[in-house]
């Protein structure tokens, strides 16, 4: 029976970065096979090479430009685990349901706090809170070595619940 795999989810944010990197550590510290998960919808997926003004490639076209953007992406970082095996993965859909239905048969998943899409000032991301919510095995959210978790803010708390004046 093949070790179980670590399934790290990967959308090219900094917040990706580190779990790549600690889902590859953790990968290389137990012998497991490493799947790098990126989903996609058309709207977040790089422009195939087929694109053309008025002619919409096929869905196979976007698949392919999003698993060469993903391996383009990751692959400094997976060349520092060199002992990992690693697959990688561009299910086209959402990316909470995507991730949830790729931890089935994984040892654990790796997600970062927030990635590239959502709402300003959310310490947990809405998919990697659904991952946590509903993967059918462990879930690690990592956090970045350094600074805010969360992209900036521009208001602080303390502003928009005390009274002015006060």
């Amino acid at each position: 029976m093949a070790e179980a795999p670590i399934v790290i989810g990967f959308d090219g944010s900094d917040f990706a970065a580190e779990a790549l990197r600690k889902g590859l550590w953790l990968a290389s510290k137990l012998g497991a096979p490493a799947r790098v998960v990126r989903a996609w919808t058309i709207s977040n997926a790089p422009r195939p090479r087929t694109w053309e003004p008025g002619y919409v490639p096929p869905v196979d076209d976007f698949a392919a430009a999003v698993l060469e953007q993903l391996k383009d992406q990751t692959a400094a970082i997976v060349a520092e685990f060199p002992g990992v095996d690693v697959a990688y993965e561009a299910p086209h859909g959402a990316a909470g349901r995507e991730l949830i239905r790729a931890s089935e048969g994984a040892r654990i998943v790796v997600v970062g706090t927030r990635g590239l899409g959502g709402f300003s000032g959310l310490l947990l991301g809405s998919v990697s809170d659904q991952v946590v919510e509903h993967a059918p095995c462990d879930v690690l959210v990592t956090r970045r070595r350094s600074g805010d978790q969360s992209p900036p803010r521009s208001l602080q708390l303390d502003q928009v619940i005390a009274p002015e004046g006060s």
